[in-house]
């Protein structure tokens, strides 16, 4: 696995970027705002050998595993299990998965669910020098984001120039904004995707918005966990109190809980969030 890119890379080359493409955009508002045509016998089953348990084989490249580790750190707050792949020190970017309720650390490096879209990121860090995480964490509570905030300083200390990405999927979206309100992860995160998550109006008035990190929501429209009209009605409360505010809403047409993990287009969203910096 070749880990091509050196430390101050700012736009990520691209990744199988033809299977990954959204299928079709049904309406949009300019860059921030579109409705992404989402069919389940299209998009999963004509996608998947087995739908909703393995990809294709074309939509994954298991090599990466040859930089894949399973670590712990050590820290104040406790024992971080987590994965790493790619390069732990000197890497241009870094991302981390959060996963929700009822998951682990295994979720977010699985090569074959979600479409292989895990997959894809993988290989996209690997690919350009940067690093994937992805941790387990105690809660959704304090505790949880001390862990990961912990989890994000040990990396950033040893990748000082990374730029770091936070995704997190359904109820991890609560670490994501318990972050957003931590005044040393504004200065340190770069950017927040909430995938099939919730919205919290705390974040109008934390450390991050004040500092317009860039905030990228994917909602199936669908989605009887965090409904999307509610999700796509607290996006348009940012822009509202901070306009041209950095913030990105895709909607999957007809797309349920697990939709937006399968369909974001991880490279289209880093690039964008890359740039925004």
């Amino acid at each position: 696995m070749a880990l091509a890119l050196p430390a101050h890379a700012t736009t990520l080359k691209p990744y199988k970027d033809e299977l990954f493409a959204y299928p079709g955009i049904i309406a949009s508002e300019g860059e921030a705002y579109k409705v992404v045509d989402y069919h389940e016998m299209r998009d999963i089953n004509a996608r998947d050998e087995v739908p909703e348990r393995r990809a294709q084989g074309k939509y994954v490249s298991t090599r990466v595993r040859g930089v894949q580790k399973e670590l712990v750190l050590k820290s104040p707050v406790g024992d971080i299990r987590h994965v790493a792949v790619g390069r732990t020190q000197g890497a241009s970017v870094i991302t981390l998965y959060l996963h929700g309720q009822g998951g682990s650390r295994r979720q977010g490096v699985d090569d074959f669910t979600f479409g292989g879209n895990f997959n894809r990121i993988k290989n996209l860090m690997a690919d350009n020098g940067g690093l994937y995480l992805s941790p387990d964490f105690p809660d959704f509570g304090e505790k949880g984001a001390a862990q990961i905030a912990a989890l994000i300083s040990h990396y950033k200390a040893q990748s000082p120039s990374a730029q770091i990405f936070v995704a997190c999927g359904s109820m991890g979206g609560a670490l994501c904004w318990a972050l957003a309100g931590d005044p040393a992860m504004a200065s340190t995160v770069s950017g927040y995707l909430l995938l099939g998550s919730l919205w919290d109006d705390r974040f109008l008035n934390s450390p991050a918005f004040k500092a317009r990190t860039p905030v990228f929501f994917g909602q199936g429209s669908k989605d009887t966990v965090f409904p999307a009209d509610k999700q796509e009605a607290f996006f348009r409360s940012i822009l509202k109190k901070a306009p041209g505010y950095p913030a990105r809403f895709v909607r999957f047409e007809t797309g349920t809980h697990g939709t937006p993990i399968r369909m974001v287009d991880w490279r289209e969203t880093l690039n964008w969030m890359l740039s925004a910096r």
